[in-house]
């Protein structure tokens, strides 16, 4: 883990922040509807396997190698699908939430991450 950490490319810790951004406005707007979920995860499926099939080929042999980048694929429109149905007629202004409250948790929270990170890569005892 340590390894994955001071490796980590500032693209892959972006998407990291992504994903802290959404669960903090998934606990916040979380919806036990499970049309919602359902319809998330179906539009995971179908417009992930297109853009798997956008990058390259669907074979077992890409998939154990770039478990996180195929599964990334998949993951991108399950969020979005899912943040679009929690957030809809909640004040959203594209990701930002009409409570500031909301949106400090969130810029908090990925800053938190990101002074993490900064230390983790420029440990000096290594």
């Amino acid at each position: 883990m340590r390894q994955y950490l001071r490796t980590m490319p500032a693209g892959i810790q972006i998407l990291w922040c992504y994903v802290i951004w959404y669960l903090v406005m998934v606990i916040y707007y979380f919806d036990t509807d499970p049309v919602l979920w359902r319809n998330s995860l179906g539009l995971s499926i179908i417009v992930g396997i297109a853009l798997v099939l956008a990058t390259g080929p669907i074979t077992v042999e890409r998939f154990r190698q770039q478990f996180w980048q195929v599964g990334r694929l998949f993951l991108c429109p399950f969020c979005v699908s899912s943040f679009s149905g929690l957030t809809k007629n909640k004040g959203f202004l594209l990701l930002l939430s009409s409570q500031s409250n909301e949106n400090f948790v969130a810029i908090s929270s990925c800053g938190l991450f990101c002074i993490v990170m900064f230390l983790i890569k420029n440990k000096r005892n290594q």
